[in-house]
C-alpha cells in the first residue's frame, strides 16, 4: 500500500484536543497489509478503543486474501467490520461464523480465547474493512470468553447519509452488541455529497476514520490513512463530504486504567504478559486458550519477549 497520505508527525488541528495521527503499514499474515492507526505514541486510546487497523480496499481476485491462523487474545474485545469481502471466523468456543459487509463480529476474550480469520477460497473480488480492539476494564478482563454475531444493526437514513450504530450508543440508536464501558462505534455512509451535524456525548472522547472518499470533519480535511482524535467535551460534530464517502466514528468514556499491550495480549503488568505467553506456548494454549476446531493451520507461535521489562502505559502514553 502507498503511504503517500501519511505525514511523519502528528499534526494538531482545530481545537487543542484535536490531533491528526498518521497511520503506518503493518503486514497481517502473508497476504494482507493493514494501516495501523491506533495505538500511536501521541494517543494510545480513544475511550476503551485501544487498537484500530484499516485494511483495503484491496483487489483479492485470484489471491488468498486474509489468512490468519489460530492465535490467542486476552483482556479485550475484537470488533470486525467489513464493507467489502467475506471472512470466516472460528474460535476455541466452537464458534464458526462467516461475516459479510454490514454485519458485526464481536469476540470477547475475557481471560483467554483463540481464533482464526480466513478469507474463504470462494470469495468476492474486493476486501475492505476495520479490525478494532476494545480494552476490557478490570472487572471484565478475568471473565469468560464470548462470541456474538449481529446481522441487524440499528441505522438511520437521512437523504444520502446512512448512520449505522455498530456497537454502543449514538443518539437514540443503541446496538445490541455487549459492551463493558460506555462507548460508540458507528459507520457513516454517504452515497453523494452531504453536510450534516452529529450530536455527541460530551463526556466521551471521540475520533474519526475515513475509510473511503474525503471528508471535512470539524473543519479538518480527512482522507484514508489517518485518525483524527477529537478529544472530549464536544456536544456535536460537523461533517461535510463532496461525494461518496465512508467514515467510522469512535468514542467512549476515557479509559483510566494503564495497560500493557504486547502482541495479542492486553494486560496490566509485565507479569500478565509473561504468564499469557507461557500459557499459550505450553501446548499452544490447551488449558487457558483452548483449540480452534475445523482449522487445519498450525497455531501461531508467540514472538520472543523483549529483553527489557514491559511497562504499563495510560491513554496518553505515560509509563507506570
Amino acid at each position: 500500500m502507498s503511504t503517500s497520505l501519511y505525514s511523519a508527525e502528528p499534526s494538531p488541528v482545530g481545537e487543542p484536543d484535536s490531533v491528526l495521527l498518521p497511520g503506518h503499514d503493518v503486514p497481517l499474515g502473508r497476504y494482507t497489509t493493514v494501516r495501523r492507526l491506533l495505538p500511536h505514541r501521541e494517543r494510545r486510546m480513544i475511550g476503551a478503543w485501544c487498537f484500530v487497523d484499516h485494511f483495503g480496499p484491496d483487489d483479492v481476485s485470484g489471491r488468498p486474501g486474509m489468512q490468519v491462523p489460530p492465535h490467542p487474545h486476552t483482556g479485550l474485545q475484537t470488533v470486525t467490520w467489513l464493507v467489502e469481502g467475506l471472512i470466516e471466523h472460528r474460535d476455541s468456543l466452537g464458534s464458526h461464523q462467516f461475516i459479510a459487509p454490514g454485519q458485526l463480529n464481536l469476540m470477547t476474550s475475557g481471560h483467554g480465547i483463540a481464533h482464526s480469520e480466513y478469507t474463504p477460497p470462494d470469495h468476492p473480488d474486493g476486501m475492505h474493512g476495520l479490525q478494532l480492539w476494545l480494552a476490557l476494564p478490570e472487572q471484565a478482563r478475568h471473565g469468560a470468553a464470548r462470541f456474538e454475531h449481529h446481522e441487524n444493526l440499528p441505522a438511520h437514513r437521512d437523504g444520502p447519509v446512512t448512520v449505522t450504530v455498530v456497537i454502543g450508543r449514538l443518539g437514540e440508536l443503541t446496538s445490541p452488541a455487549g459492551t463493558h464501558s460506555p462507548l460508540v462505534g458507528a459507520e457513516m455512509h454517504y452515497s453523494a455529497a452531504a453536510a450534516h451535524t452529529v450530536a455527541l456525548e460530551p463526556s466521551f472522547e471521540h475520533g474519526a476514520v475515513v475509510m473511503s472518499g474525503t471528508a471535512t470533519v470539524d473543519g479538518t480535511v480527512l482522507e484514508p490513512g489517518s485518525l483524527l482524535c477529537l478529544g472530549s467535551g464536544r456536544t456535536s460534530l460537523d461533517l461535510d463530504v463532496s461525494g461518496p464517502a465512508r467514515l467510522f466514528l469512535l468514542g467512549g468514556e476515557p479509559f483510566e486504567e494503564p495497560l500493557v499491550m504486547w502482541w495479542n495480549f492486553v494486560g496490566r503488568s509485565h507479569e500478565d504478559i509473561v504468564r499469557a505467553r507461557e500459557q499459550w506456548m505450553a501446548g499452544l494454549g490447551a488449558e487457558r486458550f483452548g483449540f480452534v476446531g475445523g482449522c487445519a493451520a498450525d497455531p501461531l507461535p508467540a514472538p520472543e519477549l523483549p529483553t527489557v521489562r514491559l511497562k504499563a502505559r495510560d491513554r496518553h502514553g505515560r509509563t507506570y
